[in-house]
């Protein structure tokens, strides 16, 4: 008697008492349904590879209609004729490694040994916070570009955040592709959301009352750090990690070793006479390897809690502890010194990274070109003088 599966018969079969059974399609050769003791009901597929005898299941019903599981089966049907072996390809699907699989390669191969203390925080933070509780369960290889924009465009009211997603992921995929685990890359080729720099850099007023606030603090180590970075222009992450022994206090040099500088070079920096001031201070009273100790042995990690208090005192919302980095730089470029200068001060490796302040140069070429206007003037006063005489 021909057996076709069909919606109508699937709503009649009857469970069995303990195990399944199955009924297998008069039309589709292999093609069955098998309802279990409990009554879940699913599509399978009997078929043959090199010799041996294999059982796929299709589908669930009724998550999948007979209908859509027939035209399922005929397409693994052809398939397993081309020589293909569907359940040897789901096995290998299910071993395939995650995105979450890639970030902790990723981590390990790649960020620790190579990034920079504050950048390997950032892509910790990153993959923490956004990617992985979005993507982190797919498999490397099923990521597609739509899952990639898709994840770029939630964050489109952050886009230097939704950036920083963006190359993360394309820096890991592009690895991926090196170590074997995806053929393509789905987050190249995405246009990025157009970034505005941050221009804001502290005024003399503000600097002032900056010192003040910094003065009435009762952590004057961390308050120490604060004005390190504010008069070397390095990161934060530099000044926190920093060591006595990096510091030559005769020679007025600080060496940053290369694993501590976001380039990856060694970067000697020479210190002011207010810095060696704060410098020969702090080594009188030094009491560990760090300039900066935390807890456990390890360096202070953070300037958060301090920052916000010094901040909030003096009436300076919104500025961020980078921007002391921005005023040192622009102050510098302001005043007229070369902006190759200050790009070797700041560990710049490419001239175009200090261009951000290259309109601040017109300050200095400004009072050179009014100086001179200044003498013309005179000399013209000097002329009417004369001719009045």
């Amino acid at each position: 008697m021909a057996v076709f599966i069909t919606e109508k018969l699937l709503k009649k079969l009857q469970p069995p008492i303990q195990g399944n059974r199955i009924v297998y399609d008069s039309q589709i050769r292999g093609f069955g349904v098998r309802i279990t003791a409990a009554g879940a009901i699913a599509f399978i597929l009997n078929y043959r590879v090199h010799g041996r005898e294999r059982r796929f299941t299709v589908a669930r019903w009724p998550e999948v209609s007979a209908l859509k599981a027939r035209e399922e089966t005929l397409r693994l049907r052809e398939a397993i004729r081309q020589g293909h072996d569907p359940l040897a390809d789901r096995e290998r699907a299910r071993g395939a490694p995650t995105l979450a699989d890639l970030a902790q390669e990723y981590l390990r191969r790649h960020a620790e040994p190579n990034k920079a203390a504050l950048s390997l925080r950032d892509d910790k933070r990153l993959l923490k916070a956004i990617i992985l509780p979005r993507l982190g369960r797919f498999q490397v290889g099923a990521i597609t570009r739509q899952d990639v924009e898709s994840l770029h465009r939630q964050f489109n009211s952050t886009p230097v955040q939704a950036n920083r997603v963006l190359a993360l992921l394309s820096k890991m995929f592009s690895l991926a592709i090196q170590w074997g685990w995806a053929r393509g890359n789905p987050a190249r080729g995405i246009t990025r959301y157009q970034e505005r720099p941050r221009e804001r850099w502290l005024q003399e007023e503000e600097l002032r009352r900056l010192g003040e606030a910094l003065d009435r603090e009762a952590d004057q180590n961390q308050a120490d750090a604060l004005r390190l970075i504010q008069l070397t222009g390095s990161r934060k992450g530099e000044v926190l990690a920093a060591t006595w022994e990096q510091f030559d206090l005769e020679r007025g040099v600080w060496t940053k070793p290369a694993h501590t500088t976001k380039q990856k070079r060694i970067h000697h920096v020479p210190l002011s006479p207010p810095a060696l001031d704060l410098l020969r201070r702090m080594k009188r009273g030094a009491t560990s390897e760090y300039l900066f100790p935390g807890r456990r042995g390890a360096h202070l990690m953070d300037l958060k809690k301090l920052w916000r208090r010094v901040t909030l005192a003096a009436g300076l919302e919104g500025v961020h502890i980078h921007d002391l980095r921005h005023t040192f730089a622009s102050h510098l470029v302001s005043g007229g010194v070369p902006l190759a200068v200050v790009g070797k001060l700041l560990g710049h490796t490419q001239a175009r990274t200090t261009q951000r302040y290259a309109h601040l140069a017109d300050a200095a070429l400004r009072a050179a070109t009014d100086q001179f206007g200044r003498v013309y003037e005179s000399s013209k006063k000097s002329r009417d003088r004369k001719l009045k005489a």
